[in-house]
């Protein structure tokens, strides 16, 4: 189910974005602020942050406001999944984060599941490409994509890195805590069905 004030924050954000990149009006250019100030304090007032630091999440993006993309890499070993600990907020998840720039999708998802779990792999197959939104995460400030890969491991061994603290792969029906905002039990759960079922097309919204 979508959240309203979520979705109206974020385009409010997104038009001011767009508006201040390519207008030289300078009374355009103060109504883009007072939209943009607008979408920070529906952001603020709903999700219990401080409005100055939406503000300034705001005020930090530039250019034409696109989706971010956070990759995503399901990683299966005898009917288990790879996850991690992450160290931010103590819970479990995919190896992934962020697409940096001059990285494609693929290149990204193996970059990421090597500093977060050791483990060397390549990727098999594109699962899912899924609205963040459309998925029962808990709401960020960002239009976000992400992108779930089917990997196999080549080699490494598990690790702890900067990001995370344990390495452990699960059994579907066994899984830890989860951590939300980066992968729910419903996702889980449809990556399992890919692996047994490796003939299904790639799921998206």
């Amino acid at each position: 189910m979508k959240i309203k004030w979520l979705e109206w924050a974020q385009k409010l954000q997104a038009i001011a974005q767009n508006g201040l990149t390519y207008s030289e009006n300078p009374f355009d250019i103060e109504r883009y602020k007072q939209l943009r100030a607008i979408a920070t304090e529906i952001m603020a007032s709903y999700s219990n942050v401080e409005h100055s630091y939406v503000l300034d999440l705001f005020s930090r993006e530039l250019g034409y406001a696109t989706p971010k993309v956070d990759v995503r890499g399901a990683i299966f070993r005898d009917d288990t999944i790879l996850l991690v600990k992450e160290r931010v907020d103590g819970f479990w998840t995919l190896p992934g984060g962020w697409a940096d720039v001059g990285e494609s999708p693929s290149e990204a998802v193996v970059k990421e599941v090597y500093e977060e779990s050791g483990y060397q792999a390549r990727v098999i197959k594109l699962l899912a490409v899924y609205d963040r939104n459309k998925q029962g995460h808990p709401p960020l400030p960002f239009y976000i994509y992400k992108l779930f890969f089917h990997c196999e491991l080549i080699g490494g061994s598990p690790s702890s890195s900067i990001e995370t603290e344990e390495v452990g792969f699960f059994p579907e029906g066994a899984l830890p805590e989860l951590s939300l905002g980066r992968v729910t039990p419903a996702q889980i759960n449809r990556l399992f069905q890919h692996y047994r079922q490796p003939d299904l097309p790639t799921d998206f919204d």
